[in-house]
């Protein structure tokens, strides 16, 4: 699996989604951005979904869910937080609130779980009550 094409298409696609959500509808250039993100994701999910699939499965066994598994892109949130660039000045970035896909855990009871995929480094993070937590599979 080559994770550097991943998490430069999985950055490509948030970076157009935090510019999509700073743009009102009536933009005369939303309809033709919302289209190309909307082609990137299906690329993204034909190209990685196989491997990400893999990954999730064994996220939901450990976190004991019976949860469906579903494409990878319905992990992505609708909003990102930038931080500030690291050393190699890669932007990272930073997910709360009700975002990505919520599931049941025996294991942790009646909380608000769900799982987002964020980029640099490509993981699926869980987040409790609105709050990043732990990084539950990381590209690298």
């Amino acid at each position: 699996m080559n994770w550097e094409s991943l998490d430069k298409e999985l950055s490509e696609i948030v970076g157009k989604r935090i510019v999509l959500s700073q743009m009102e509808y009536s933009d005369e250039n939303y309809d033709d951005l919302e289209e190309e993100l909307h082609d990137l994701e299906d690329d993204f999910n034909e190209n990685y979904e196989d491997e990400l699939a893999t990954h999730l499965e064994k996220i939901y066994a450990e976190l004991k869910s019976d949860t469906d598994i579903l494409l990878p892109t319905a992990y992505l949130a609708n909003q990102y937080k930038e931080l500030l660039p690291d050393a190699k000045g890669s932007i990272t970035y930073e997910v709360e609130g009700q975002q990505g896909v919520p599931i049941e855990s025996d294991q942790l009871g009646k909380l608000d779980l769900r799982i987002v995929l964020i980029p640099n480094p490509a993981r699926f993070v869980l987040l409790v009550n609105g709050k990043q937590m732990k990084d539950l599979w990381r590209s690298r």
